[in-house]
């Protein structure tokens, strides 16, 4: 069986790999090693394995890469929390979209991902949700958009999610920007969609600049 699987199995790998690789790979692309051989190593009963750990070394060197991936998200994402949080406080007020002049709700969101990305989301609710993608509630992420119906109409209230459930927004005239529960019975009951905001490269790259600041 060890005549035709491995020879097999390195064709298939080989063949995912010209499909799935960019032709000018980036700049911090792990560099494939190579495999120093011994005098042992060589010869026709030693070529399985020698294929078997080729195949394996690919494998772990893809999965280095997907979890710097994740990493860099996460990092990214914090990014976006922290200044969030930093706005806690701040009083509400109607068309404010400024730490000197406090926040209404979309004023509050366009201001977090102006100030960490540099990127300017649509001025109200209603458009920041149609300039944003659509994902299902249980794919929440931080960072995330969450919208409300708190005024008779879709997407009149909206905050930012900061994981397990919570979101943070400046709810009202007389209050400040707060953390709530989306399980709570007033935003469960009028919650109207989830959204994430896509950023293009300068956006990310920003992103994570702020994020290794707040390291």
């Amino acid at each position: 069986m060890s005549r035709w699987f491995y020879p097999l199995l390195i064709a298939t790998f080989c063949a995912q790999t010209a499909f799935a690789t960019p032709a000018e790979p980036p700049a911090d692309a792990p560099t494939a090693q190579a495999i120093p051989l011994q005098a042992s190593d060589t010869g026709p009963a030693a070529a399985p394995a020698l294929h078997e750990s080729l195949v394996l070394r690919s494998f772990e060197q893809v999965g280095h890469t997907v979890v710097d991936q994740a990493h860099t998200v996460a990092d990214n994402t914090s990014a976006l929390v922290t200044t969030a949080m930093g706005f806690m406080g701040l009083r509400y007020r109607r068309g404010g979209n400024s730490e000197r002049t406090g926040f209404d709700c979309s004023g509050f969101v366009r201001a977090v991902y102006e100030k960490t990305a540099g990127l300017v989301l649509p001025r109200r609710a209603k458009d920041q949700a149609a300039a944003t993608k659509v994902i299902d509630k249980r794919d929440l992420q931080p960072g995330d958009l969450v919208f409300f119906n708190t005024m008779r109409h879709a997407f009149s209230h909206v905050g930012v999610y900061l994981g397990d459930g919570k979101f943070i927004h400046s709810p009202r005239s007389g209050e400040t920007v707060r953390v709530d529960n989306l399980q709570d019975s007033y935003w469960k009951k009028r919650f109207n969609g989830a959204r994430h905001v896509t950023l293009d490269e300068q956006a990310s790259a920003r992103l994570s600049a702020a994020a290794a600041i707040n390291e």
